[in-house]
This record gives C-alpha cells, sequence and structure tokens, in this order.
C-alpha cells in the first residue's frame, strides 16, 4: 500500500486561494495544505480549516513575503519593514540571524496553534527550510513541536518526513490545457503514478487556487494555480488515484 500526501502550498494567501484549496479537497484529491500566517487571507483560511477537519492543515513558514510577525527581527527585512525577496536569498546578499529566524518562525507556528489548529507538519515558502543554516532551526521547530517537515531538504534523516517527495508537479495542469504539451503530460502522470506505486509514502507538492485581486497583484505565479484545481478535481489521473485499492491518499496527520 502506498501512501500519498498531496499537498498545496499557501493557504491563506488570498481568498481566492482559499477557496480553490477547499474545492480540491472538497471535490478533488487534495488532502493537505500548509497555511501562511501573514497574510489577508488568514483569517478565513483558520475558519475553513475547522469546518473542513479532514483536510490536513501545516504551516507554510515565510521569510519572503510580506511582514514578519516578529519584532526586532532586523537581519530578516528591508527599510521598509518587509521580508527581504528571495532574489536577494539566492544572490546572497542577505546575512540571517539564525535566533531572529528562530524567533519568527516559531511565532508563525504558535499563531496557527493559538487559532485553534493543530498542525500537521512543517514547510516554507519558497522552499526558504533548505537554504544553508536555516535547516537547523527548521530541524529545531520540528523536534520543538513534534512535526514532520517536508523532505526536500538535506537533513531529511533527522526528522519525519516522507520517503519520496514530488517537486515537478506544478506545470502539468497548465500543460494538459496546450495542444502542443498535452502528450508530454499524459507522459509525466503515467511515470508518476508508476512511481507512486512503488513508494511507502510520497508528497506531491501543488499550488492550488483561484485568482483574485490579490493574487493578481502579488505574485507572477497565478494562471497555472486554476489548472492545477481542475486536474486535482477532473483529470483522469486525480480518478485513478482515488480508485486505485494500492494507493491510500493521507494527509501528514496519517504520517
Amino acid at each position: 500500500m502506498s501512501k500519498v500526501i498531496i499537498n498545496s502550498d499557501d493557504f491563506g494567501y488570498s481568498r481566492g486561494i482559499n477557496y480553490g484549496i477547499i474545492d480540491a479537497f472538497n471535490h478533488g484529491i487534495l488532502t493537505s495544505t500548509t497555511l501562511m500566517t501573514n497574510t489577508p487571507g488568514f483569517d478565513q483560511a483558520v475558519k475553513l480549516a475547522k469546518e473542513h477537519p479532514d483536510l490536513g492543515i501545516g504551516v507554510h513558514l515565510t521569510l519572503t513575503f510580506l511582514k514578519p510577525l516578529s519584532q526586532k527581527v532586523n537581519t530578516l527585512t528591508d527599510a521598509s519593514g518587509n521580508f527581504h525577496k528571495l532574489t536577494e536569498y539566492n544572490q546572497s546578499n542577505v546575512i540571517v540571524d539564525l535566533d531572529e529566524l528562530y524567533d519568527e518562525w516559531d511565532q508563525q507556528i504558535k499563531r496557527v496553534i493559538q487559532n485553534g489548529i493543530d498542525p500537521t507538519h512543517l514547510d516554507s515558502h519558497h522552499h526558504l527550510h533548505t537554504f544553508g543554516s536555516h535547516q537547523e532551526v527548521v530541524i529545531e521547530l520540528a523536534r520543538k513541536y513534534d512535526l514532520p517537515v517536508r523532505g526536500n531538504f538535506d537533513r531529511k534523516q533527522e526528522v519525519k518526513t516522507t520517503e519520496y517527495f514530488v517537486a515537478d508537479f506544478d506545470p502539468i495542469g497548465e500543460w494538459i490545457q496546450s495542444e502542443d504539451m498535452q502528450v508530454s503530460a499524459q507522459i509525466y502522470l503515467q511515470e508518476l503514478y508508476d512511481i507512486l506505486l512503488c513508494q511507502e509514502t510520497a508528497e506531491i507538492m501543488c499550488h492550488a487556487g483561484y485568482i483574485d485581486q490579490f493574487v493578481k497583484t502579488h505574485t507572477s505565479y497565478y494562471n497555472p494555480r486554476i489548472f492545477q484545481t481542475d486536474l486535482l478535481i477532473n483529470s483522469e489521473f486525480a480518478q485513478k488515484l482515488k480508485q486505485d485499492p494500492m494507493i491510500e491518499l493521507i494527509s501528514y496527520r496519517e504520517l
């Protein structure tokens, strides 16, 4: 029996993203999501999470979007008090104080718990938990709260995680909509299906959601989310995963 987690990042990003995630859970194969805590859709996401208790809710640790929850985290922010951009990390222009990083991510986890949600796991926006010494911080927090961590970082043997992680699922919904890419999409999905059958545990990362004004004005990554949502609900691949007796769709809660 293969246990498969299908996790959408960015719960709480906005109302449109929240509704897409809930639709993919209610009508599709989505089993899990991770919640951002410093975003305008947070309060609505908390309400929706409580209305859907079977949806696994992790914490989407954030370091590159909007403002921190903590005070006096100067190494994490620019002159405007916003988090540094991902490009600054990619260019090695940011030197983070790890104590400040611990305090900020700890506050994000606490905010989820204080709002009545028992988190299932940890991952991060733009995969910042995989960056260098940031891994030390996420391991320490995972141990503190006894939580699994998305397994796309070097130190995954030190925490609970899945044995397999799928990071390249995002474009497939869009490929299915393209006449030129449909064959490639079908080949990818068949190969992925065969791989999942051979794994004891796996996570597929995706980004479900619908477009609203906040999404359109704060990220260039918006159209693919609609196609991913449709893929998770309506595709032949989704139906196969639902119906295969050798695949169990779970959240990190059941890992």
